[in-house]
């Protein structure tokens, strides 16, 4: 099949990833639109491997949020994955990882848009997750995932990990108030592809430094590495202001 072929290679490009069983990769890709329209199909199509993938990648990222933010409740940390693995976010991460070109469908689901449709191009994300896992194994999705996930959430792509500056301000006053205010140190690069550095500053001490693709993304990164610092220890608050200094 040329589609899995060319996947393939894609895949091998960009990722370094390559199945040993393209079986698994080819039903990943087939929407039962296309297995209703190709008898040597024989009826498989991405369902089943859908249904494994995303409890695969529920796991993954659940496992990669509770490691990576210690400070999260439950619910917190419920919602950030819920943004991470909806429909919106995983169509859009299918077409990033091209695999929406590379989509088998029948002609008329084809020719009515479907590879544009969130929701086919949610499925086939779900369904290539479940195919790696069988074909490769957890350590592999999860260093896929590394690639194409975990820094959109690192960049602040998930509104939730605004909820870094709101623990930060918490944490910091709970002895008192205190004036917490991120500086813009500088940005670079062309206007289409900016990075922003900001320098956190809490009564006039300067904090840690972060940079990001907004000055939001900055600043939430920034927060998040004082807040690391801060809960390293068990130091008093005077001291952890110092120790981060």
């Amino acid at each position: 099949m040329k589609e899995i072929k060319a996947l393939s290679k894609i895949l091998k490009e960009k990722f370094d990833i390559s199945f040993n069983n393209e079986a698994l990769l080819m039903e990943a890709m087939t929407h039962s639109s296309y297995a209703n329209e190709h008898k040597e199909m024989k009826g498989i199509y991405n369902e089943r491997i859908e249904f494994l993938g995303d409890a695969v990648l529920e796991l993954t990222i659940s496992d990669w949020l509770f490691r990576q933010f210690p400070h999260f409740q439950e619910g917190q940390l419920t919602k950030l994955r819920a943004q991470i693995v909806c429909e919106d976010s995983l169509s859009l991460l299918a077409k990033e990882c091209s695999l929406n070109e590379y989509l088998l469908l029948g002609k008329g689901e084809s020719l009515s848009g479907g590879r544009e449709k969130p929701a086919i191009l949610c499925d086939v994300f779900e369904a290539f997750i479940g195919a790696l896992y069988l074909d490769k194994g957890v350590n592999e999705v999860q260093r896929f995932l590394n690639l194409v996930v975990i820094p959109k959430i690192k960049n602040g792509r998930y509104e939730l990990i605004t909820d870094f500056k709101t623990e930060l301000q918490e944490y910091l006053q709970q002895n008192g108030p205190v004036h917490i205010r991120y500086e813009l140190v500088k940005e670079e690069g062309p206007s289409h592809d900016k990075i922003f550095t900001v320098q956190l500053i809490v009564d006039g001490k300067k904090y840690k430094t972060a940079s990001g693709k907004t000055k939001k993304a900055a600043e939430q990164m920034a927060a998040k590495l004082t807040m690391e610092e801060l809960t390293k220890s068990s130091l008093s608050y005077k001291e952890r202001v110092k120790a981060c200094n």
